[in-house]
């Protein structure tokens, strides 16, 4: 049974971020591009949710490489995807908040 996805306020908030910047520095078509690997990555977590590495054990937190620079984490509940964040890659690591 595919679970469903439901997004934070911090994952939509980032996603509109990267978005924005996308669009502003390398046009609508790369912005599209983005789009379009964010949400074929949903299909697949919706259907083999355990795919991405376990980040944080206790919280039950997943992580998954998006882009190069981008990481999308994630958890599990019941039956349904919580996106928690989108991480610029090129950030500190230490800046990951979970």
């Amino acid at each position: 049974m595919a679970l469903e996805i439901e997004w934070s306020k911090k994952a939509d908030e980032k996603f509109d971020k990267i978005l924005k910047y996308l669009d502003e520095n390398w046009g609508e078509k790369v912005a599209k591009v983005f789009v379009k690997k964010v949400y074929d990555f949903l299909d697949i977590i919706v259907e083999f949710p355990q795919i991405g590495s376990l980040e944080h054990e206790v919280k039950g937190i997943r992580g998954i490489t998006l882009i190069k620079q981008i990481n999308v984490f994630y958890i599990i509940k019941e039956n349904k995807i919580i996106l928690l964040d989108f991480f610029d890659n090129r950030n500190d690591p230490s800046k990951k908040r979970f």
